[in-house]
């Protein structure tokens, strides 16, 4: 994007009511919210996404993502399985159903480019709240995977909930990276965020629970696969005891939030507390502190763990703000759940052949081929030697070569 169209997208982001989700308004936004993201993806890896984290500062759009975050999730589990009990409700709806579900890992995805920056950080002001229990759902469905208890996923039509569940594990990885970006920011944090981080969210248990069952692991036929760069892959022996990102994000994370003085001085260093930090001693091989030097501080503070008390927090007389986002909309919609699943099948969720034709013609300009492949993480490969191919059959457009 130019500099000029770049600003004018970001003007353009809105906070929008939950009954306007699915419709031509809504949309729109989707489409901007995409093509930011794309950018943001594309800037970054050519280290140019300083114009994109200036502009959300400017014009104070960070919590506006992070409201239209909560919508998408709040409108998954409260109107979405009411729409699925309506007569009306079509199997041709979910072209767009799948754009609701699509806009929320759009969202996260531009998140988790721009948190990055301390500036973004800082200007989510009191909607860091929200962002952090957002985080704190998502790494709970993350545990509960990992441990095979029962999920709490929406179910969605057969056609649909494959794509979903996939789809809400990504999501999931996408707000682990979000959250350790958080933690990197402690000291600019308001008070009130690490007090919900360490207290009432007791993050670092839920990070050792996830470096306890590593759900982006698992052992298929005696081989080992990891999921890295949004698919799962088979890992060589040599290669297992790599860390992977997602490993690296949360050995940061927890770096962050013990290590820290200010959340040592707040986090309950209790019985059940300590025991199960002190799992962590187990995983600090000589391998894994090679890769992340840093993890030795952790190493030596987990020691000092095992043979002492830390004193108990100081009970300071605290007035502890409380996220306002999500209360906000369940206040604002409660008990009209049926209504607004009503409208949106009537407005939004019954489209025309020719609405279809339509809003398909508008996703494929915004996903045009070429952006499509700058944005694969992977150089495309010759079909018959497998070398870095540069040529592409123009018949098929899909097997690529390297010489003729």
């Amino acid at each position: 994007l130019l500099p000029a169209e770049a600003e004018a997208l970001v003007q353009a982001l809105q906070g929008t009511e939950l009954r306007d989700i699915g419709g031509q308004g809504w949309l729109r936004q989707h489409e901007y919210v995409e093509k930011l993201n794309m950018h943001g993806i594309l800037s970054a890896s050519a280290g140019q996404e300083q114009l994109l984290t200036e502009l959300l500062v400017t014009h104070a759009k960070i919590p506006v993502l992070i409201g239209e975050l909560i919508s998408v999730e709040i409108w998954k589990h409260k109107v979405f399985p009411v729409l699925c009990r309506l007569e009306d409700f079509k199997p041709r709806s979910t072209f767009p159903i799948y754009v609701v579900l699509h806009h929320e890992a759009s969202i996260i995805n531009l998140l988790e480019t721009v948190f990055f920056y301390k500036e973004i950080c800082e200007s989510a002001e009191d909607s860091v709240l929200d962002l952090i229990d957002y985080c704190h759902r998502k790494l709970t469905l993350l545990a509960a995977r990992s441990t095979k208890a029962p999920a709490t996923v929406p179910v969605f039509p057969q056609e649909l909930q494959k794509q979903a569940e996939t789809m809400e594990f990504e999501i999931s990885l996408k707000a682990l990276s979000v959250l350790r970006f958080i933690t990197d920011q402690v000291e600019s944090l308001p008070l009130s965020a690490l007090t919900r981080m360490l207290n009432t969210h007791n993050l670092p248990c839920l990070l050792v629970e996830l470096v306890e069952h590593c759900p982006w692991s698992c052992w298929e036929e005696g081989k080992l696969k990891k999921f890295e760069n949004g698919t799962w892959h088979m890992v060589p022996p040599e290669h297992q005891v790599k860390m992977t990102k997602l490993d690296g994000q949360v050995w940061l994370a927890l770096l962050n939030l013990l290590l820290s003085p200010e959340c040592q001085r707040k986090y309950r260093f209790d019985g059940f507390n300590k025991s199960q930090l002190l799992k962590l001693r187990a995983f600090l091989t000589d391998v894994l502190i090679d890769q992340l030097p840093n993890l030795v501080e952790m190493q030596r503070f987990l020691s000092y763990l095992a043979v002492t008390d830390p004193a108990p927090p100081k009970k300071d007389l605290v007035l502890e703000q409380v996220p306002v986002i999500w209360d906000h909309i369940l206040k604002k919609n409660s008990g009209k759940w049926e209504a607004i699943a009503k409208h949106q099948v009537k407005h939004a969720f019954s489209p025309t052949e020719e609405e279809l034709k339509f809003q398909a013609r508008r996703w494929a300009q915004t996903y045009s081929l070429d952006m499509m492949e700058a944005l694969a993480p992977d150089k495309p490969r010759c079909r018959v030697c497998g070398v870095e191919a540069a040529k592409r059959c123009s018949r098929c457009r899909n097997e690529w070569y390297c010489t003729r």
